[in-house]
């Protein structure tokens, strides 16, 4: 038995005992787990060692470290950069976008193959930056984004506070070399768990190859991903390789099997395939899925209008899950949503709500909540009509 703690919910709601406010959300049911149940506790297993200078793997639900090695220490990051470039532009919207190539493309290094004059759509920059790590497509980006790199680097540092990347400063879009251009494993890890929780990011990061048509006019050419672990490691999802002189190589990977997705961050290491291949292989051995009990409340329900009960009884579509590493599970808490009542008819299994459960602040399992029977619509051949069974109820209430 573990205890998980009663969080408020940040929107206006009140406490489902009974009391219904005039609000729109029904929020916030203390509760206690019982016999949580691992798929598989895990055994001792031996730590392995890397190369790099320094290291980390987390458990991307939870963000909880599982491996670390100097995380926390300052160092370049090569193009494991043009995952906060990417991102910034996935979230910028209108992708189809096509935009005319400048002299700014023309840039030294790893190349999508832009030439000035070419017209390139914002989604194609994003293929070009995540695939073959194109400095040509991340300068692109910045001028698009920014008015140019300098402008391009406050937007990458404002997004890396909002992430909490508290060890971070962004200077080139590309990552090539600049003085106070640096991160550290743990914010590098930390943003790619955000990224891939953008599903087009996602999408590109886990693309060997791609055919794209860009140019002026336009051609088809092939783009092929740097990061050899997608074809070399079962399971892996990306996500970007980097290197420079100064940063050495730098590799950020992620993987899922079996309903645990783990995200590897390594700085400044020469022996980057083996050392992820070793570190997921031993994060899939210590973090294990933990299936636990929802005890609920005695009143956990919803009242209904125009149905022949007041309320329904709710319940979960499925149990939480958390993730278990190295046989602890983090602290939890949790908040339920509902409307503030539902119109009959109700069916049960009918959706009406969700539960979600937060560890560290971030949400790591969100389930829908359901009604669990169903609750009849009173017709016009009852005694008391529709239309003031609504006003009755409303009138209790609101």
């Amino acid at each position: 038995m573990f205890n998980i703690k009663k969080r408020r919910k940040r929107k206006t709601a009140v406490k489902i005992f009974g009391i219904i406010g005039v609000l729109s959300i029904i929020s916030v049911i203390i509760y206690t787990f019982f016999g949580v149940n691992a798929y598989a506790l895990p055994q001792e297993t031996e730590v392995p060692s890397v190369s790099a200078k320094a290291a980390v793997l987390i458990d991307a639900k939870t963000g909880q470290i599982v491996f670390g090695k100097n995380e926390n220490e300052r160092l370049p990051m090569a193009s494991t950069t043009k995952i906060m470039t990417t991102l910034l532009m996935l979230e910028s919207g209108d992708l189809d976008t096509e935009f005319l190539m400048g002299p700014e493309i023309l840039v030294e290094g790893s190349s999508m193959g832009l030439l000035e004059g070419d017209l390139v759509s914002k989604l194609d920059l994003c293929y070009g930056m995540m695939l073959p790590s194109g400095n040509d497509a991340a300068n692109a980006a910045a001028y698009i984004l920014g008015g140019g790199t300098a402008g391009f680097s406050e937007l990458m540092n404002k997004k890396a506070a909002a992430l909490g990347m508290k060890n971070s400063h962004f200077v080139t879009p590309s990552g090539l070399h600049a003085a106070n251009h640096y991160s550290t494993a743990s914010d590098m890890a930390l943003l790619t768990r955000e990224a891939l929780s953008n599903p087009v990011f996602a999408e590109i990061a886990a693309t060997e190859s791609i055919k794209l048509e860009f140019g002026n006019p336009p051609y088809p050419r092939w783009l092929s991903n740097s990061n050899k672990l997608l074809s070399l490691y079962d399971g892996c999802i990306g996500v970007k390789t980097g290197f420079t002189d100064e940063a050495g190589r730098c590799l950020i990977s992620a993987a899922e099997r079996n309903g645990v997705k783990l995200i590897c961050c390594t700085l400044d290491d020469p022996n980057d395939w083996a050392d992820h291949t070793n570190l997921l292989n031993y994060g899939f051995e210590v973090v294990k899925p933990v299936e636990a009990e929802f005890n609920a409340p005695e009143d956990f329900s919803v009242p209904v209008a125009g149905g022949d009960a007041d309320s329904v009884k709710l319940s979960l579509k499925r149990k939480p899950i958390f993730m278990s590493v190295k046989g602890e599970i983090p602290e939890t808490e949790y908040s339920i949503v509902l409307p503030q009542f539902i119109y009959a008819p109700v069916t049960a299994g009918q959706i009406v709500g969700k539960a979600e459960f937060i560890s560290d602040g971030k949400i790591v399992d969100s389930i829908p909540v359901i009604a669990a029977e169903d609750v009849k619509l009173i017709t016009r051949r009852q005694p008391k009509a529709f239309y003031y069974t609504i006003i009755d109820f409303l009138k209790k209430y609101v």
